[in-house]
């Protein structure tokens, strides 16, 4: 009989990109722009730097923290066990992730696939507060 203690394999999760948000925002902000060309044009500038954010970075949730990844340089590490909370907001439509350490929060819009950044938190002592899970 084989006494072998067996760990789960912990691997990493790296967050697929979503456009959604950019992509809404630059096309309102042609439409804005008919009717407020300065407020038209922040949006859209808005709208291009999330585009670019989401095709250049990467949230990897790995077995004790979550790392944002600007192409192979890490650029933040975030330890769960300094996570008091954490929170997706308007979960039909997701926007935006909250999340609050020990000694600062952090606000970062969803340029990445939502279900997965769910399905992430929930597998990891993140706690996070899920209001409606049907993303």
């Amino acid at each position: 009989m084989n006494n072998m203690i067996t760990e789960p394999i912990q691997k990493t999760t790296e967050l697929k990109p979503s456009y959604n948000i950019p992509l809404v925002l630059i096309l309102s902000s042609l439409v804005i722009y008919l009717f407020q060309a300065r407020l038209g044009l922040a949006v859209g500038l808005f709208g291009i730097f999330l585009l670019v954010q989401a095709y250049t970075l990467r949230l990897n949730f790995t077995a004790d923290s979550l790392k944002i990844y600007r192409g192979e340089k890490l650029i933040r590490d975030f330890p769960y066990s300094q996570w008091e909370y954490s929170e997706i907001f308007w979960t039909r439509l997701p926007v935006l992730f909250y999340f609050r350490e020990v000694n600062s929060i952090h606000f970062l819009p969803i340029i990445f696939n939502a279900k997965m950044l769910r399905d992430s938190l929930e597998q990891h002592p993140c706690h996070l507060k899920i209001n409606n899970p049907s993303i």
